[in-house]
C-alpha cells in the first residue's frame, strides 16, 4: 500500500541519497494504470502506488542523484488465487492468461537488475496503457467491453460474497 512505501522510503532514502546508491522497486499492477469494475479500492491502492513512486522518481532526479535507480513493476493478473475467479472473455483468455508467479519475479528481476525505470508483464499492458493515453474514454469502454475487461471481476466478487454468505450461515450469523 501507499503508506507502506512512505514508511520504508523514509527509513531507506535518506541513506542512499547520502550515498548515491540504491535502487527503489515499488510492486504495483495492471491496475493502478487502468482500472477495472467492482475492485475500486485496490485499483485506487495501485493508482497511488504509482504515483507515489513517479513523484518520487522525479524527486531523485531532480536531486541529481544518478546513482539511485528506480523500477515500478506492473504485472497483470498474477495466478497467486487472490483473484481466482476473475475471467476476461474466453476468446482472449487463451492469449492472456493469468501469469505464473515465478514468471513475474523472472521479469521483475530482469528490470531491477538491468535498471529499468517499469516494467508491464505481459507486455501488451504497455499498449493498453498508451491507448488509454490517447483515445477518448468511452473508445476505452468499448476495448474493455470487446476484451471482456470491463466485468472480468463480477465472477470473482459472486465467488467472494458467496464465501462470506456460506461462512455467515456456518457460523450461525
Amino acid at each position: 500500500s501507499v503508506v507502506n512505501c512512505n514508511f520504508t522510503t523514509k527509513a531507506f532514502l535518506p541513506k542512499m541519497l547520502e550515498m548515491n546508491h540504491g535502487h527503489i522497486v515499488t510492486v504495483a499492477s495492471s491496475l493502478g494504470l487502468f482500472s477495472t469494475a467492482g475492485v475500486e479500492d485496490y485499483c485506487a491502492s495501485k493508482f497511488g502506488a504509482i504515483g507515489f513512486h513517479e513523484s518520487l522518481s522525479h524527486e531523485i532526479k531532480a536531486s541529481e542523484k544518478d546513482g539511485i535507480k528506480m523500477t515500478l513493476v506492473c504485472p497483470y493478473l498474477v495466478d497467486t488465487g487472490m483473484f481466482r475467479g476473475c475471467r476476461i472473455r474466453k476468446e482472449i483468455e487463451a492469449f492472456l492468461p493469468p501469469l505464473r508467479p515465478e514468471f513475474c519475479v523472472k521479469q521483475a528481476m530482469r528490470a531491477i537488475l538491468t535498471d529499468q525505470p517499469m516494467i508491464c508483464t505481459p507486455r501488451i499492458v504497455y499498449m493498453v496503457n498508451f491507448m488509454k493515453s490517447i483515445l477518448p474514454f468511452e473508445a476505452i469502454v468499448c476495448m474493455y467491453r470487446f476484451l471482456g475487461a470491463d466485468k472480468c471481476m463480477y465472477p470473482f466478487l459472486a465467488q467472494r460474497k458467496e464465501a462470506m454468505n456460506n461462512n455467515e450461515a456456518k457460523n450461525g450469523i
